[in-house]
């Protein structure tokens, strides 16, 4: 702000918003201004953490509750992945995650009303909660506003619609995006909103691709280019040469596969969460099958949503976490999709100086996360046979693989001869490699969705 008189009171934190003059502006008060935003933001995931770890009750008879708050709280609030994204690559995640927390504690705790607020402000704070809406909508429709019945109904009788809830929980709704998007529509502005929250022309996948299954799907029509090269088949390019890996964003067409439309990722991530929100309408009482379903709605639009970031996988783990404390088949997923996930994050840092600060910060979260998810509650129970929470040997396997590839990609490949022509080979070959872990935890995690309680 400048006052009369020429005072500048802004302390030069204007320029921060002159992106096309000023795109690197990194001057002592940016840096200053960004870090203690940020760190403000983590007191309201430390609130949230706060307010779910206080749901916690005793259950079981090896894991104390009070474990079960220390092993919860260390995963969520020292996340190493969200730590670099918030800390280092610099945004906000942690204040919406806590507001997320916030809103699963109330609804644990049977005040729906806020619970649903709450949800209803993250959505306005940040529409990539866009994807677990469906969990919340017919976990809120049938469990809030139908009564309770212990038979078994896929449609529920209309006498047990209760229609003042409905109300009460639509006005809720209705308020919340009323205040937050009424300005633009007044204004005449809501469409230029639209489109920035929705930029469809930003192409399937981010310049470094999201590890998920459109990561695969280019990295098969390379192979397929690759093969039809081989054996001399002429294969056209409307969009250029190299355009999957080329760093850049757009709409691209692929040379071999078919090109996949904003429509078809959207009826492909319809279609599965399907079963887990077929799930939850027919048991929706059991709180634990909703939070399972908001990571398997997660999970899905992470796999098969349109322009998926890779910052995206966060919105899986930390709902998971919840889970991994409780179950062990969910610690043994929690640690396989903790350590994919936070190693595509990898790419965010690019700098050789954040080499150390990466890897040492998620070495040390991912022996934290398997020896209080895994090790930790066997020693505890004192059971001899641990067969049931040990990592599969395959799985043992593949985070080995994962560490050579690591090693690779970080110390070698800026030594070869590869380094200066295939410069996206590292990156592609992490969020491949990656994905892999990804889809296997989706079907893991669905495998254990569907069975019968």
């Amino acid at each position: 702000m400048v006052l009369r008189g020429h005072i500048n009171l802004d302390f030069g934190l204007s320029s921060i918003v002159c992106l096309l003059n000023n795109l690197n502006y990194e001057s002592w008060q940016c840096v200053l201004f960004q870090r203690v935003t940020v760190i403000c933001g983590d007191f309201v995931l430390a609130y949230g953490v706060k307010e779910y770890l206080s749901t916690l009750r005793e259950s079981g008879r090896y894991v104390s509750v009070g474990l079960k708050r220390v092993v919860l709280s260390v995963l969520i609030l020292f996340n190493s992945g969200l730590l670099l994204v918030d800390h280092v690559h610099f945004q906000y995640n942690g204040m919406l995650f806590g507001i997320l927390l916030l809103s699963i504690a109330k609804l644990k705790e049977g005040n729906v009303l806020c619970g649903a607020f709450w949800f209803a402000v993250l959505l306005n704070f940040k529409h990539i909660y866009l994807y677990i809406a469906p969990a919340y909508f017919v976990y809120l429709l049938r469990s809030y506003c139908f009564q309770k019945s212990d038979s078994f109904n896929w449609v529920p009788k209309l006498s047990t619609f209760l229609p003042r809830n409905f109300v009460r929980l639509g006005f809720v709704v209705i308020a919340v995006f009323g205040v937050s998007f009424g300005p633009f529509l007044a204004l005449g502005q809501f469409n230029q909103v639209f489109v920035r929250l929705f930029p469809f022309k930003r192409g399937l996948t981010h310049a470094y691709w999201a590890p998920n299954f459109w990561a695969l799907y280019n990295f098969a029509d390379k192979i397929a280019v690759s093969i039809g090269s081989h054996f001399g088949l002429s294969i056209s390019n409307t969009s250029g040469q190299a355009v999957l890996t080329g760093g850049l964003v757009g709409d691209i067409e692929h040379s071999v596969l078919p090109s996949i439309s904003p429509l078809i990722t959207l009826l492909l991530t319809l279609l599965t969460v399907l079963p887990a929100l077929l799930k939850v309408w027919t048991q929706p009482h059991d709180f634990g099958g909703f939070v399972r379903c908001i990571v398997l709605c997660g999970l899905s639009s992470f796999l098969f949503g349109w322009h998926v970031h890779e910052k995206a996988i966060l919105l899986v783990l930390v709902p998971l976490s919840l889970l991994s404390v409780c179950h062990y088949s969910d610690a043994g997923m929690y640690v396989i999709i903790s350590t994919t996930g936070h190693v595509s994050l990898f790419p965010l840092l690019f700098l050789q100086q954040e080499n150390p600060l990466r890897v040492n910060l998620t070495l040390l979260y991912l022996m934290f996360s398997y020896y209080a998810l895994v090790s930790l509650p066997v020693t505890l129970s004192g059971q001899k046979d641990i067969s049931k929470v040990a990592l599969h040997p395959v799985l043992v396997l593949y985070l080995v693989g994962m560490a050579a590839l690591q090693f690779y990609c970080t110390v070698l490949h800026p030594h070869t001869s590869w380094s200066d022509h295939l410069e996206f080979l590292p990156l592609m070959m992490t969020s491949v490699y990656c994905a892999l872990g990804v889809v296997a935890v989706w079907l893991q995690c669905y495998a254990q969705m569907l069975q019968p309680l």
